[in-house]
């Protein structure tokens, strides 16, 4: 199996260098890649020559435009990079007939209401950032392209800056810390949603009977103070340097930090078709988390 992966560089793309290089062989492409494997998301019909040159039998894209609140005052990048760049690449992928899997994000949602939202659910983004995902997905879909849209929330890696590394570091620094407490999700690991797409593309590329959207997150579900607690009291537990106390560990709602672009409160995201038809179980997210943290720490 031929494999092209764009956005090798982000915190998905360099898991799935590892994941799917089991699988085939893998042309890991970025914006940074020389010469005529430059995959530049900003300039959308650069990419087509890019696919054709390639030819390959699955197209993987990890990416993306994921500065939420840079994407406010950028839209027309944003929209080039999350929407225009993967219609481009879903139409060459219908023209070779290759299968491709793209990412999206519980920013498709509104984030009202309390219950995981299903495939079918309603959409209706709030921010730029979700207003090009959606509009990335039905560029997608409307190629005719045999694909997997793949949906998940709370991504973080090992690799980068992230949530973890930042409580890591704030809990060592401050005597106090306030985290917002009414957004809900799932924290999900770049190292499961690799692994995911490795089972899912495998079985695309065999039957594709399997196309459609899907949800993809760890599984369990938790607030950003309660991921933020979870960090600081096992690096407490193991004698890491903490000075916050744990009753310092406040929670606060979204008003108290506003942003550019609006959050939704509700990011939890119903897994149940995932699980059936790749016959998946979805670790806690606890799990994942914990496994990040013992690599981050040493």
């Amino acid at each position: 199996m031929n494999i092209l992966l764009l956005g090798k560089n982000g915190q998905v793309g360099w898991e799935l260098q590892r994941s799917l290089g089991i699988l085939g062989t893998v042309v890991a492409c970025d914006f940074d890649s020389p010469g005529d494997l430059r995959a530049d998301f900003s300039d959308p019909e650069s990419l087509a020559p890019l696919v054709r040159r390639v030819r390959p039998d699955v197209i993987v894209n990890a990416a993306a435009h994921t500065a939420v609140d840079k994407a406010e005052a950028e839209p027309d990048l944003a929209r080039r990079i999350n929407a225009i760049a993967p219609g481009v690449v879903a139409r060459e992928a219908a023209a070779i007939g290759a299968a491709l899997i793209h990412y999206s994000t519980d920013y498709v949602f509104d984030g009202s209401g309390t219950a995981p939202r299903s495939e079918t659910a309603a959409t209706g983004p709030l921010s730029v950032y979700g207003q090009t995902k959606l509009e990335g997905e039905d560029l997608v879909r409307q190629s005719g392209c045999r694909h997997v849209i793949l949906r998940t929330s709370w991504v973080y890696a090992a690799r980068g800056h992230n949530f973890v590394k930042t409580m890591l570091r704030l809990a060592a620094e401050r005597d106090e810390l306030k985290v917002i407490d009414d957004q809900h999700g799932a924290p999900t690991g770049a190292d499961m949603l690799a692994d995911v797409t490795a089972v899912v593309l495998r079985r695309l590329h065999a039957d594709a009977s399997v196309a459609g959207t899907y949800h993809c997150v760890a599984a369990g579900e938790t607030t950003w103070h309660g991921f933020a607690t979870f960090v600081i009291d096992w690096a407490r537990s193991r004698g890491l340097p903490v000075k916050v106390a744990a009753d310092r560990i406040l929670p606060v709602p979204t008003t108290e930090y506003p942003t550019p672009a609006r959050r939704p409160h509700n990011s939890r995201l119903d897994t149940a078709k995932l699980r059936r038809t790749f016959d998946l179980t979805l670790p806690p997210w606890q799990a994942g988390v914990e496994r990040m943290l013992v690599e981050v720490t040493g």
